[in-house]
């Protein structure tokens, strides 16, 4: 009989911490959320000048990046119960009933067709090793095939990975794409929708603890 493993197990990830991934094999990630922009808008040459950035800010990096790119279905649970508690402590009853109306009509709006979200990411990695970083490895000690990562070595490897994200977002900024480092709480609750796909786009988001979103 098959034993029933924690979620965990089946995740690369080994710690989130100062806003950094710490994957098993002991290497990081840092995540960076993209704006859009509407391409369609723009005129031709506009569209050109985009491209031949964004192309010239790929051919420019020497290191991999993974973009991602993610469609939910737009989760207003939270604006709706907004919008009750309004209508509660409303005292005009021509605001209220207009209150009540406009809870009624974006309630009618989700309820006959489906919005989407899109969300764009670009995840950064840094392999503490010697062809990445040689003062890495003083905080790299290899034991029986396994790797532990001390202290001192996170803290080296996540000053690399810093300066690959500026670089990343200085790139972006040149194709005019505005970006923001997730940070750990976001990086908990991006993970934890990614494995509740329901929940995060009909209900709440559960409240991470204090300890964890160091």
């Amino acid at each position: 009989m098959a034993k029933n493993l924690p979620v965990q197990d089946f995740l690369h990830v080994d710690d989130i911490r100062e806003d950094t991934l710490i994957l098993k094999d002991k290497s990081l990630r840092g995540i960076i959320m993209v704006s859009s922009i509407n391409f369609a808008l723009k005129s031709e040459e506009e569209q050109k000048a985009v491209i031949f950035q964004f192309q010239d800010f790929l051919n420019s990096l020497d290191f991999p990046i993974q973009i991602i790119v993610q469609s939910r279905q737009l989760n207003i649970t939270g604006y709706l119960e907004k919008l009750k508690d309004l209508e509660s402590k409303q005292d005009n009853e021509l605001l209220k009933v207009q209150t009540i109306e406009y809870r009624k009509f974006i309630e009618g709006l989700i309820a006959n067709q489906v919005i989407m979200t899109k969300n764009f990411y670009v995840v950064v990695p840094f392999y503490p090793t010697v062809a990445d970083a040689q003062s890495a490895l003083k905080g790299i000690i290899g034991k029986q095939n396994t790797t532990q990562l001390t202290e001192e070595g996170f803290q080296q490897a996540k000053i690399q990975l810093t300066q690959r994200m500026e670089f990343i977002a200085m790139g972006l900024r040149r194709s005019g794409l505005q970006s923001t480092l997730l940070s750990t709480e976001d990086l908990i609750e991006l993970f934890w929708s990614n494995h509740h796909p329901t929940e995060a786009e009909t209900g709440y988001y559960p409240e991470i603890p204090d300890e964890l979103k160091k």
